[in-house]
């Protein structure tokens, strides 16, 4: 029987992203998949074409899968700590064609590329749309989740 693919997860809240990249170079990572709905940061590091680049300068590769972000109202949900609110609105978003489309994408590259995390903002992957994303990928292909934290600031 083949050995189970490992899918990773991160949020870089409170976390420089030096030390984001780190964590994912020491685990292993060959894919890091961004799943925020959009891709630019306040944080120093994190916007779309930052983290691409700071992640291509140690061999990782970077996708933006739009599609799997939180829709503005589950992103307001969640700030507002409304985490039933948030998974009620992110079911309903997971059930739209793109996101469906994307999710398919994530188990391929889950089943053929190197090891690949899942990004986003929330360091708590229970509080975050990432760990319902995983846990499809779980049920769905048999993928064993690993949540990465790295040392904050």
């Amino acid at each position: 029987m083949a050995k189970a693919k490992k899918l990773f997860t991160i949020g870089y809240e409170q976390t420089p992203s030096k030390a984001v990249l780190d964590e994912l170079q020491q685990a292993g990572v060959k894919l890091l998949v961004d799943v925020r709905a959009i891709a630019s940061s306040r944080r120093p590091g994190f916007s779309k074409s930052q983290l691409a680049a700071g992640l291509d300068e140690r061999g990782i590769a970077y996708l933006h899968l739009r599609g799997l972000g939180t829709p503005k109202n589950g992103r307001e949900a969640a700030r507002s700590g409304q985490y039933e609110l948030l998974h009620k609105i992110y079911s309903a978003h997971l059930k739209t064609t793109q996101a469906r489309e994307e999710l398919d994408e994530l188990s391929s590259l889950v089943k053929t590329s190197g090891p690949v995390c899942i990004l986003c903002y929330e360091r708590d992957h229970s509080h975050c749309h990432r760990r319902w994303i995983a846990e499809i990928i779980e049920d769905r292909d048999g993928a064993r989740i690993e949540n990465l934290a790295a040392p904050q600031v």
